[in-house]
């Protein structure tokens, strides 16, 4: 396995673009540090994030987990171009004949794919930890350590999105298609959604039942938006009229969910590779 992923962070390192990329995710999720400053002044409506409490424990798992989540295309361009390179360039023919089997290389791409997620989780983590010590009103060890499951949901959402990104990218070989591909899949999801949801079943949750095996939506059901949670917005729904009560938990089904689609997007990935003249 570790030679797998030596040859796979070769591969992406010595890829200008992919490199680039790389370091520009890391460095954008830095960025989330900046949000502190933003400050909206509308009137008498004044929007403040570091006052709102955007970084308190254990409130800040949810809020970055989610932030970050939205960042992965970043990433995804990598994982989709790290495909496309070994049509383009012949490293997957040439991996072939210097002896790696078909099931090894879509090992490798899954191995990165893990290693990525995990870097980035800690990176998150880290990163959490340092805006929380820094702003947060809460700085007790049980309420610091509260709610890291959001951390996890935030591993399996990259895994996830991921393994798609690599299934759309061995079937069509191509980075551009690929990513335009999953764009589509991407609106034929939501518009479908939002068809049956408010034109077809007048807003019935059966429908985010059925949904939520899709697997973008599955994807995104992992960490719902935090921004309902500001007692601020929850005052703006309120006077408009909009009462709906949002469930923020991570559920262990959801996790489930999205692994089995994991297993499914990997194993695909495998049958093609293994069936396709190379």
């Amino acid at each position: 396995m570790k030679r797998l992923l030596s040859i796979e962070f070769q591969k992406i390192w010595k890829n200008r673009a992919s490199r680039i990329l790389t370091i520009g995710y890391f460095v954008i999720l830095s960025f989330i540090a900046m949000i502190a400053s933003i400050k909206f002044d509308i009137g008498n409506f004044k929007i403040h994030f570091a006052e709102m409490g955007i970084f308190n424990f254990p409130f800040i798992w949810h809020f970055n987990t989610w932030i970050a989540s939205v960042l992965k295309f970043f990433l995804a361009i990598v994982i989709v171009s790290m495909i496309a390179n070994e049509y383009s360039y012949g490293t997957l023919k040439q991996n072939l004949i210097d002896g790696m089997s078909k099931k090894e290389f879509i090992l490798s791409k899954f191995l990165t794919i893990l290693a990525l997620s995990f870097f980035s989780t800690v990176f998150i983590f880290v990163l959490s930890l340092v805006l929380g010590y820094s702003f947060s009103s809460y700085n007790e060890l049980g309420i610091v350590f509260s709610d890291l499951d959001y951390l996890l949901a935030y591993f399996v959402n990259l895994v996830g999105f991921f393994s798609l990104c690599l299934f759309l990218a061995v079937l069509i070989k191509r980075s551009a298609f690929a990513l335009g591909f999953l764009f589509i899949w991407f609106l034929v999801e939501k518009i479908s959604y939002s068809y049956f949801k408010f034109e077809v079943f007048n807003r019935s949750s059966k429908v985010d039942d059925v949904y939520s095996f899709f697997p973008l939506e599955s994807i995104g059901n992992l960490i719902v938006e935090p921004f309902t949670r500001f007692s601020v917005i929850r005052s703006l729904q309120t006077t408009i009229g909009d009462n709906t009560i949002k469930d923020y938990s991570i559920h262990f089904s959801s996790l489930v969910i999205v692994c089995a689609w994991v297993s499914i997007f990997i194993y695909a990935s495998y049958k093609i590779i293994q069936r396709r003249d190379l």
